[in-house]
């Protein structure tokens, strides 16, 4: 009889472990399924510009050379008034809106405001480019964290008013970009511009040397 009873504690003890072990599996189960759930689904990787040589980072860095092709890239949108800057400069502001900070999209909807009651945009086209010879260079971009950087963009702006050119300088700005991974599915970068880190300098000629001015 001894023999009976120690046979079914062993098989009790036995069944006992596997439903531990089967609780055990299942709170894993629970817990990679959670993980699973929670992963994002879609992942933005900066590559270099030039992808002939490698590059080993950490996926979420950002490089310098993308945040100022950024800077560049949509500064240059803002400040293109192909027929007339009125209407031109406030359909800029509206199509980027995505890639603004709401700080920049206050001030620079604050700009046009002031600009349009001294009637500086009626009629008035403009241009900006980067100038020649002054494309990127390591130290056009500050970064002042992971998700922080200030880009020097030196550019040319040419503005005509009824076809009769107005304005043609040279101005350096400094633009503070910041990371911002909201909706990718209109802004895919990542990132956006926060306006200015300080006040525009104008440059006295293209090879750069500069006093303080305004764009």
């Amino acid at each position: 009889m001894s023999k009976f009873r120690h046979g079914n504690a062993a098989r009790d003890a036995h069944i006992m472990t596997l439903r531990a072990l089967v609780g055990v599996l299942l709170v894993l189960c629970g817990g990679m399924w959670y993980g699973w759930q929670s992963a994002p689904a879609d992942l933005t990787i900066y590559n270099p510009p030039d992808l002939r040589s490698g590059s080993t980072r950490k996926w979420w860095q950002v490089p310098p050379s993308t945040v100022y092709s950024f800077g560049l890239y949509l500064w240059q949108q803002i400040n293109h008034w192909p027929k007339n800057g009125k209407v031109d400069f406030k359909d800029n502001l509206a199509r980027y809106s995505a890639y603004l900070s709401p700080n920049c999209r206050i001030e620079l909807a604050e700009n046009y405001q002031n600009r349009a009651s001294r009637n500086e945009l009626e009629d008035r086209v403009r241009t900006l480019q980067e100038i020649p010879g002054h494309g990127y260079r390591p130290d056009d971009v500050t970064i002042l964290d992971r998700d922080h950087w200030i880009v020097s963009l030196d550019a040319e702006i040419n503005e005509y008013l009824k076809g009769t050119p107005v304005r043609d300088l040279y101005i350096r700005y400094y633009l503070r970009v910041v990371r911002a991974e909201v909706d990718p599915e209109i802004n895919p970068f990542g990132l956006q511009l926060d306006c200015f880190a300080k006040k525009a300098v104008r440059l006295t000629a293209a090879a750069g040397s500069a006093e303080e001015g305004s764009g």
